[in-house]
């Protein structure tokens, strides 16, 4: 896999553990600490609850098997006392029951003792990183693709207006779409397109064929939405001739059950069955968006697609439907709402 941006910075951040056994908790705050966090640990849910009212914490470690009031209890009353927190559960019995009884609860992560100091600090930092862009408003979009060019064809103006209002963005590609030296040359071409997009680049090598609607396709997706924590999802369409793009599609929403708004771009190959019911105006972001697409250069002669002039064409059809002169449509699979101030851009002010 090939990355631009900073994958690996975390954030430091206070940590509550609540952890009745002594050993467990002053690992677990070791660990921590050793990571950059300031780690706070208690042996119950009443110490727990006198700690979350008297002091700001950036995430909260739950054990399930807590004396008195279980985990799940405790996990519980904080959702509703303090909803913006990030939480995860914490077991050593990581049975079927109860990770289906852990997932129920809502918690944003689920970690199975014991558990390795450098993973620990990972799901932390990714509960940390989760927690302030939601205290931000900001989201975290992630847009998915079977091969470099999908993204940056059917939804770069979109993700250019989502950084343009301080959103993170990423770009996964699940090929690179070549064989040979030709690999090489579309890998510098994603890392270049994500670049102009400023987007963080994840771009896998799976043979466009071994692009699965199951593995190991759905494992790759999932594992780069356990690590960036997406809150907004973009990937193919279902209705679409290519059967890589249609897995991609599947084994998207398989991996996406829990991000909140998931929407299907158009591409080149979409069929008449497309039906988009949500359209964003790119008008500041057309030029840009061309430009993106431009990095990939000696495909843009062979892929008539990726010529300027019907890039801008595509866009002013579907500007009609959102009443504005460019627009990207999209498919809505699921659409949670949160509330956002509404930027002026150019002469757009929708929020994405």
């Amino acid at each position: 896999m090939a990355s631009s941006g900073d994958t690996g910075a975390r954030p430091p951040g206070h940590v509550l553990i609540v952890e009745d056994d002594e050993g467990t908790a002053r690992f677990l705050v070791r660990a921590l600490e050793r990571a950059g966090y300031t780690a706070t640990a208690v042996g119950d849910a009443i110490a727990a609850e006198r700690h979350l009212d008297a002091a700001d914490y950036d995430a909260l470690l739950v054990d399930i098997g807590l004396p008195g009031a279980s985990g799940f209890d405790l996990v519980r009353e904080m959702k509703a006392a303090h909803p913006g927190l990030p939480m995860a559960l914490m077991t050593a019995n990581a049975d079927l029951e109860v990770a289906v009884q852990a997932l129920r609860s809502e918690v944003d992560d689920f970690l199975v003792k014991p558990i390795e100091p450098q993973a620990l600090a990972d799901q932390v930092g990714r509960l940390v990183r989760r927690g302030r862009a939601a205290g931000a408003g900001n989201e975290r979009v992630l847009a998915v693709g079977a091969h470099p060019d999908a993204v940056e064809v059917g939804v770069g103006g979109t993700l250019l207006r989502h950084r343009f209002m301080g959103d993170e963005v990423a770009v996964l590609a699940l090929s690179h779409g070549a064989d040979g030296d030709v690999r090489l040359e579309r890998a510098a071409q994603a890392a270049r397109a994500a670049e102009l997009l400023g987007a963080e680049l994840y771009l896998y090598d799976l043979e466009p064929d071994r692009i699965s609607e199951t593995e190991p396709t759905v494992g790759l997706i999932d594992g780069v939405v356990a690590e960036f924590a997406p809150t907004i999802v973009y990937t193919h369409t279902a209705n679409d001739q290519r059967k890589d793009h249609r897995n991609t599609h599947q084994a998207t929403l398989s991996a996406t059950r829990r991000v909140r708004a998931v929407y299907c771009y158009e591409g080149p190959s979409a069929t008449v069955d497309f039906r988009p019911g949500r359209f964003v105006t790119v008008d500041p972001f057309i030029e840009a968006k061309i430009e993106a697409i431009g990095a990939f250069g000696t495909q843009i002669t062979a892929r008539r697609y990726l010529d300027p002039e019907m890039v801008r064409a595509t866009g002013r059809y579907w500007g009609r439907f959102g009443d504005s002169r460019y627009c990207e449509p999209f498919e809505v699979v699921r659409e949670g709402v949160r509330q956002r101030s509404t930027v002026a851009v150019g002469e757009a002010g929708a929020t994405p």
